[in-house]
């Protein structure tokens, strides 16, 4: 991601200045107010400054693609730790009783049990990867919370980095509009010149 983000960054050194960048280092793109002064300023053609900013615009895009597969991804894993959590929540507040719990889980899909449980002191959680560790029941939650608040983070940052893309592709789009309007109304004008 971040070689994506140090090319979008030359190729707008070399047609723009990169003003800022957004809290995660995402290159804010410059408006160009002045065409003409802005294609003078770059000495390259219309043709190679068009070519450049749809390069960038690409780039912006695929990061895009990346965040939404991102966001998906976290979607998904935020309700997953959320009901493991309360699940061992629920476990450390019966961790003192005697009696033992009835539980119904799930074995398959569409497959459940019933179950009777005695209170425990510890669990063990799936890490990924295939690999389980038994943690007490108060380093789960621990786990567990610090877990989530770091997905829940990593969503709203990540919604933050779409929203940001996205003004900077309608940014850029607006920008190859205006270069394009301003060339074929430059083309036309010199047309008129050299036919009277």
């Amino acid at each position: 991601m971040s070689t994506t983000q140090s090319e979008i960054e030359k190729s707008n050194s070399s047609v723009e200045t990169v003003l800022e960048t957004n809290p995660r280092g995402i290159p804010k793109v410059q408006f160009v107010e002045n065409v003409e002064e802005f294609i003078t300023k770059s000495s390259a053609p219309v043709e190679v400054t068009l070519g450049k900013f749809q390069e960038t615009v690409a780039k912006y895009k695929f990061m895009e693609i990346n965040f939404l597969n991102r966001k998906k991804a976290l979607e998904l894993k935020i309700p997953e730790i959320s009901k493991t959590l309360s699940v061992v929540e629920f476990l450390v507040s019966k961790q003192d009783s005697d009696e033992p719990m009835e539980t119904t889980f799930e074995l398959n899909d569409t497959l459940w049990a019933n179950a009777k449980i005695k209170s425990t002191k510890t669990v063990n959680l799936w890490l990924g990867a295939n690999v389980m560790l038994e943690y007490t029941l108060q380093e789960a939650k621990e786990l567990l919370e610090n877990k989530l608040d770091t997905a829940q983070n990593a969503l709203k940052n990540v919604l933050e980095d779409l929203e940001f893309l996205r003004e900077q592709v309608t940014t850029m789009e607006v920008n190859i509009a205006r270069v394009f309007n301003w060339d074929v109304k430059r083309r036309r004008t010199l047309k008129t010149t050299s036919s009277v």
